[in-house]
């Protein structure tokens, strides 16, 4: 196929050799099938900050620290060069949190380096070479359900250790090969312990998985992981070897009114979250 133009400059650089499809078009980037040598891997081409439709992504950013002094105080007065700063350091964060989360012993594509907001990184396929589905177009047994689910579970404990929330993870964001899920896109990592909407994204992001791996294995949905791992993390108890039960007491005392409102805003934007991923799936479809 044709190259496009923001992958143009990685081909006169000899880090790609050809670009043979287009995988697929999401809301903050559009993926690529790409030849670099003997190796089939991806291309992430990540869309200009006026074209992208991730919404609220101040929420997610809340709490990144830049070491540059003069590239902080630039994203801080929003100036071109600041703008600039900050697009980077949007883009950058994707690779950070893979190559940080590879580490803990959370599977994830492999990181070739971002150049000029094009992510190089490995193709997650199945044995037989093709591409690995998104898990919302798996079908599974009861059983695989609850055995996926509970290494989904363990991926997210492995993350809030390393202090990482993936933020906005879901069946859309989550690919499954002969060996299991792989956790993709990254780029709204949140840090867990810097950022204040840090447990309504961990708790979203459980309620996600929960309630897909829950069509095929109904008890799943009342587990209570997320409420779990954050109290254990709260105390300082949390280790990646820590075994989770997915069981939770809940605090019988009168509830806060705040936090009651709260949890209802949440479950607004948790519906609004969801149709905007339904949305975006059937754009990425219709263009097959």
């Amino acid at each position: 196929m044709k190259v496009p133009k923001r992958i143009q400059p990685l081909v006169n650089d000899g880090l790609i050799d050809e670009v043979i499809s287009q995988l697929m078009s999401g809301k903050e980037a559009t993926v690529y099938m790409v030849r670099c040598g003997d190796d089939v891997r991806c291309a992430k081409v990540y869309k200009e900050a006026i074209k992208r439709s991730f919404k609220k992504a101040a929420q997610y950013q809340e709490g990144r620290k830049s070491r540059n002094s003069r590239r902080a105080r630039a994203m801080e007065k929003g100036s071109k060069y600041g703008r600039d700063q900050q697009e980077s350091a949007w883009q950058n964060a994707e690779v950070d949190a893979l190559y940080q989360l590879a580490e803990a012993g959370v599977r994830v594509p492999h990181p070739y380096g971002c150049f000029d907001g094009v992510l190089l990184m490995e193709l997650v396929t199945t044995d037989d070479g093709d591409v690995a589905p998104r898990l919302n177009d798996v079908v599974m047994s009861e059983d695989q359900a609850e055995e996926d689910h509970t290494l989904v579970m363990h991926y997210v404990k492995l993350m809030l250790c390393a202090g990482i929330i993936h933020g906005d993870l879901s069946e859309f964001n989550v690919l499954v090969d002969d060996y299991g899920p792989v956790i993709i896109d990254l780029p709204q990592a949140v840090d867990a312990s810097a950022n204040n909407n840090a447990k309504s994204m961990l708790m979203r992001d459980v309620t996600n998985m929960t309630n897909y791996y829950g069509q095929f294995s109904p008890a799943l949905k009342q587990s209570k992981y997320g409420q779990e791992m954050w109290a254990l993390f709260e105390a300082g108890e949390l280790t990646p070897e820590t075994t989770l039960t997915g069981l939770f007491e809940e605090d019988t005392d009168a509830a806060d009114v705040d936090t009651v409102l709260e949890e209802i805003k949440a479950a607004f934007e948790e519906e609004e979250a969801r149709i905007e991923r339904i949305s975006d799936a059937n754009a990425v479809d219709s263009e097959y």
